[in-house]
């Protein structure tokens, strides 16, 4: 994937104490990497935005007539207040209206919003709305990108289509939350990670639509080492442990529209380190642990959105590993499962297998092999997601090598054949990752 291809790494958006005015002016920076096919050495060469200054403009310019739009003048600084108060005036693509310029804006990619919102107030104010997000998945328009973090409080964003790493600003926390356990969850425009403070429970939001982080909406009932999974702009969590240790059965929805909490009815099981997805626009909860023994859960349980009900299904954990077997079920990862297509695929990373789940024998088969370079510690540091029709492994060698690969296989008939869509320096140890669709 990254064979012969130039990756464009672009920081989108300014971080939070950078000046508004700042808006127009983004980095950018070209990342070769090079592939040799004897002796598999990559060349990382970063060229600074100086080097190239009409590459970068030829880019912005195209965005623009892409979408029919004028393009800014070129005057000098004085002339310019006069050309941005006409732009700003209330029409956003000149000889359109505002409802048809928002038609082609849905269009564009997700990746040229940055740069769109520097040209007026009007486009800024429009983007950072999410006004544009909400047409989007309304008419079916959805861009799928990965978040994840491999070293504490920071994190990265992935394009997968146009290959450009996003580094996000860095998390504000203190010591205690930084050392905690922590899930993430992406939905609709936010990122939210959760932790722990101290003795309490506590959320981080990032939002997409200021590129800035704060204080997440509190949970009704606070927890961790929950199952999750979103839709849309909807979330439910199911699960967990509060902060006494105690394993929980409830489940809460949550709304990231108007950033709410709502209480669900609770699995017929309390069950932790478990795992959620969506399919067939139902809820599900599989694997985890229950019981006072910390006993391993092989049966699953499907919730339906419309009646509010849960319905319990027997042996539809993948199960664990023979390597895992010898360990104490705690030691081992939740489940490693995602969802393409209404398929739903896990990750066995004891035997570097993938399997496909049979809805209708309720029986796992195994498709083809994982990634050989992605390694991890009992099923933790690795990343297995669906994005979009493809499915997704994250991670890096254990052989002292400070990468990141970013691992892509579009479901099909034929076994998995991996291709590595991305890679970057980073620690090879992902601690949470989420993708979001908008």
């Amino acid at each position: 994937m990254l064979e012969g291809r130039s990756c464009l790494v672009s920081r989108l958006f300014p971080s939070t104490c950078q000046l508004e005015t700042k808006w127009p002016y983004m980095t950018y920076y070209l990342l070769e990497v090079e592939i040799g096919s004897s002796n598999n050495k990559r060349q990382l060469e970063i060229d600074s935005e100086e080097e190239h200054p009409k590459r970068k403009t030829s880019k912005l310019l195209d965005s623009w007539e892409r979408i029919g739009m004028s393009q800014p003048s070129r005057e000098q600084p004085n002339n310019r207040r006069h050309a941005g108060n006409s732009s700003d005036s209330g029409s956003l693509i000149n000889g359109l209206d505002r409802d048809n310029a928002i038609s082609c804006l849905l269009r564009c990619s997700r990746s040229d919003y940055g740069s769109i919102a520097s040209i007026n107030k009007s486009f800024r104010s429009l983007i950072r709305s999410g006004e544009l997000y909400k047409l989007r998945r309304l008419n079916g328009v959805v861009e799928h990108w990965v978040y994840f973090s491999c070293q504490l409080l920071e994190w990265e964003a992935f394009d997968p289509v146009r290959g450009r790493w996003m580094h996000l600003p860095r998390m504000a926390s203190n010591e205690c939350f930084m050392c905690s356990d922590k899930e993430s969850l992406a939905v609709g425009t936010e990122l939210l990670v959760f932790g722990k403070e101290m003795n309490s429970h506590v959320i981080h939001r990032y939002s997409l639509l200021t590129n800035s982080w704060s204080s997440g909406t509190r949970m009704n009932a606070p927890r961790c080492l929950f199952g999750s999974a979103s839709l849309g702009e909807i979330a439910i969590l199911a699960g967990g442990c509060d902060s006494g240790g105690n394993i929980l059965s409830s489940a809460e929805q949550y709304n990231s529209e108007t950033q709410t909490w709502e209480t669900l009815p609770s699995m017929s099981k309390p069950r932790k380190m478990c795992s959620g997805f969506f399919m067939d626009n139902k809820f599900y909860v599989i694997g985890g642990i229950g019981g006072s023994e910390n006993t391993v859960l092989t049966c699953g349980e499907e919730f339906d959105l419309k009646t509010k009900t849960w319905r319990e299904i027997a042996n539809m954990s993948p199960g664990r590993s023979a390597a895992a077997n010898e360990m104490p079920a705690t030691a081992e990862a939740p489940p490693l499962v995602a969802v393409v297509n209404n398929e739903l695929y896990a990750a066995d990373y004891g035997d570097m297998e993938v399997k496909k789940y049979d809805k209708v024998e309720n029986k796992w088969f195994t498709v083809g092999r994982l990634p050989e370079r992605t390694m991890s510690m009992h099923g933790w540091g690795v990343a297995f997601r669906a994005c979009g029709d493809r499915l997704i492994v994250i991670g890096g060698p254990r052989s002292g090598e400070t990468f990141i690969e970013v691992n892509s296989w579009v479901p099909g008939e034929g076994p998995p054949e991996w291709n590595i869509l991305g890679m970057k320096r980073s620690g090879n140890f992902v601690y949470n990752c989420g993708v979001m669709g908008c």
